[in-house]
């Protein structure tokens, strides 16, 4: 006759191995919050430095001023930074064409600029009135903060003074 053999766990290891998976869980979950704030910063400054890489490029390639400034509705230059921003170019007629927009940046994070106005490429793709930095931060403060700083020959880097508010 053949025996079957039966091979379950047990109530101890299923114990077991539940708390540690508890303790594991305990450990990580913390860690990745931290971690999901850092990737929105990241995402949320790269998607500015795009854009800023972008109309200077349009500014060089099309041989006249591409503006890019802070637009609430994506269509003016209204509002404020963390509301959205576009990239715009002039017409002949005085009106103004969208190239790009940026919708309002979500979570909890606050752009802000030491630029009065937008940041203007020149037909070379300086920037000489648009010098200045951005600053993003979150509620954790200016340690965790990320900025972009614009020279005056229009050059578009990472880093500088962060002033969170």
């Amino acid at each position: 006759m053949l025996k079957l053999r039966q091979s379950a766990y047990s109530l101890i290891e299923l114990l077991v191995t539940v708390s540690i998976l508890g303790v594991l869980l305990g450990v990580m979950l913390p860690g990745m919050n931290e971690f999901l704030k850092n990737e929105r910063l990241t995402t949320q400054i790269n998607s500015l430095l795009s854009h800023l890489q972008y109309a200077r490029s349009e500014a060089i390639l099309r041989l006249q001023p591409v503006t890019v400034c802070a637009s609430r509705d994506a269509a003016s230059c209204s509002g404020a930074w963390r509301e959205g921003w576009i990239v715009t170019v002039s017409n002949p007629d005085n009106s103004i064409s969208v190239l790009k927009a940026r919708s309002a940046l979500k979570g909890n994070t606050q752009l802000s600029s030491t630029l009065a106005g937008g940041v203007i490429f020149d037909q070379n793709g300086y920037a000489p009135d648009s010098r200045g930095v951005f600053s993003l931060c979150d509620e954790r403060g200016a340690e965790f903060a990320k900025s972009l700083s614009i020279s005056s020959s229009g050059r578009v880097r990472s880093g500088g003074d962060v002033a969170c508010h």
